[in-house]
């Protein structure tokens, strides 16, 4: 029984959600958009600190010329690996920002 404990403890430890912050990983000054991303896994999951990634966004649009960003509803979800049942065990989750307020 103690076994059983101390096995369950480690898979709950082991299923333990991240924070983590979404880091560019594409945009277009012509087309005014910035797009950040992060990995997350079915047993490592993550949960994105939109905050500082809102931060950032503005950061590389203010470095365009413009003033700020302002984020696209929803995310896009490319999952990176599959098991044999079909269970994606690892996406790259994303969203786009619109750059605003030019000069």
């Amino acid at each position: 029984m103690r076994y059983i404990m101390v096995l369950a403890a480690f898979t709950l430890a082991a299923c333990e959600t991240t924070t983590v912050v979404p880091q560019p990983t594409a945009g277009s000054r012509a087309d005014a958009s910035v797009t950040l991303s992060y990995t997350s896994g079915l047993f490592a999951p993550t949960a994105p600190d939109w905050d500082a990634a809102q931060s950032s966004a503005n950061s590389r649009c203010r470095a365009w010329g413009y003033s700020r960003a302002d984020a696209f509803e929803g995310v896009s979800r490319i999952c990176n690996a599959r098991n044999g049942y079909g269970d994606c065990l690892e996406e790259v989750i994303s969203r786009t920002y619109q750059c605003l307020g030019r000069g």
